[in-house]
């Protein structure tokens, strides 16, 4: 038993699979299906698996054994053999039945959309978490199709009151996985441990902004360019899966901390939604969201529906938020930017091929993390140099004057930094500060 019995040959060409059924809530309306296949074309492109034609029945109601029915499986069948296609890819999941009852049918491999993104997390991931949370993933989509990897000794060895080969080799492969599964968890738990630490330490010290949107939105194309770094930017779904810290404006105190995040996506299978949701607790600690959105895209609003769907499963949706339309220098309808803000509070419209857009994108966003830190008054005796010190390393200084027994000092810092530097006892009161500075 192994997972290479699901895996995909990247080197085959594949004809894709979809259908419209007003039962099937993903695949509802032929826009909805339209829209998923779009997608499904851009996930084995990312995999750099050639893609032929497509095709979508329309039925009132789901075949349980292959879906679509054998007469229109065995009709794609012959057209994508025409076409040079070994893989047929369907735009949904399977069960481990359906794929063996269609590989039957058509004579062609079978792969659906859970193998494909299972595949591109796979590849995609870097850090011992993102890995992890792969792994269980897989283990988890593999687990209810054991049976059909050990059909062909069901009828080995049974007997009455024995057990067959298969039905022993079953049973030990599921407790096997499960153990894995629950292995993996405990180290994921000592993994969470150590982030949430690690994110008290950043609370303590610096302020955060997270990118969030739909995969593929640019959002690391935008951070490349705020931050003035080279983090992977590809124009493919899912090109980076870990998130990414880097720091937005190194002159300012507290460090400006910019988070780029898992792209999101609709259709996401249920194998994949514990781990997908815990590779986005990064964006739990933000102090600022930034919604990242290809405008260019026609299912764009699709797109930020989704994104605000996963927002508020993770409990972030009352955080503060911008929304940033990306790739406007790709767009065909000029008005078309003005209807998607026409209801959003902040949002703005930019390419990051323009200098002018990414620098007032991040003037708004450095000024919006100073507008939001407290104005202190402060006088420190010159034998307290220490907390002077203190003042110089930690906080944006307005002002300075020195006097005869000490300096004063016009601050602006978060309030939550000031009261950790034990600097209380040096805040003037208006009055004080009025006359100290008339000296």
């Amino acid at each position: 038993m192994s997972f290479d019995d699901y895996k995909i040959e990247l080197s085959e060409q594949a004809t894709l699979v979809s259908i419209v059924c007003e039962k099937f809530e993903s695949h509802s309306t032929e826009s909805l299906t339209n829209a998923s296949l779009i997608e499904l074309r851009e996930l084995l492109r990312t995999l750099g698996v050639e893609t032929a034609s497509e095709h979508v029945q329309n039925k009132k109601s789901l075949d349980p054994a292959t879906m679509l029915g054998s007469g229109k499986l065995e009709e794609i069948a012959i057209e994508a053999k025409n076409e040079g296609s070994k893989i047929l890819a369907f735009d949904f999941e399977l069960t481990a039945s359906q794929i063996r009852n269609i590989k039957k049918i058509t004579g062609l491999e079978v792969i659906d959309r859970v193998m494909i993104i299972l595949e591109i997390f796979a590849q995609h991931a870097r850090t011992s978490e993102a890995k992890i949370q792969v792994e269980i993933s897989r283990l988890q989509y593999m687990l209810p199709r054991l049976q059909t990897l050990w059909t062909h000794f069901s009828k080995q060895k049974g007997g009455i009151g024995l057990k067959g080969e298969g039905e022993q080799q079953l049973e030990l492969d599921r407790r096997i996985i499960r153990r894995k599964i629950e292995s993996y968890k405990e180290q994921l738990k000592d993994i969470e441990k150590s982030r949430i630490q690690q994110r008290k330490k950043r609370q303590n010290k610096a302020v955060t902004a997270a990118l969030v949107g739909y995969t593929n939105a640019g959002k690391s194309s935008l951070m490349n360019k705020l931050c003035k770094v080279n983090v992977l930017s590809e124009n493919k779904l899912f090109a980076t899966l870990d998130s990414t810290f880097r720091t937005l404006n190194p002159d300012s105190k507290p460090p400006m901390i910019l988070i780029d995040t898992v792209g999101f996506i609709q259709n996401l299978p249920n194998t994949l939604v514990a781990g997908f949701k815990t590779t986005l607790e990064s964006a739990l600690e933000a102090d600022l969201l930034i919604t990242v959105c290809d405008i260019s895209d026609p299912n764009y609003k699709k797109h930020l529906e989704v994104t605000k769907e996963v927002i508020g499963e993770i409990g972030i949706e009352n955080k503060d938020q911008i929304v940033v339309f990306t790739k406007k220098d790709k767009l065909q309808n000029v008005f078309l930017p003005k209807i998607a803000m026409r209801n959003l509070k902040a949002s703005f419209l930019v390419s990051t091929l323009e200098d002018q857009d990414m620098s007032d994108l991040r003037e708004y966003i450095i000024n919006y993390f100073l507008e939001k830190q407290e104005h202190f008054d402060l006088f420190i005796p010159y034998e307290n140099g220490d907390d002077s010190a203190k003042v110089l390393k930690n906080a944006n200084v307005l002002n300075t004057s020195f006097h005869e027994n000490g300096t004063f000092y016009r601050i602006r810092i978060p309030d939550f930094i000031f009261n950790s530097l034990g600097l209380k006892k040096y805040v003037l009161a208006p009055e004080k500060r009025d006359e100290l500075l008339k000296k």
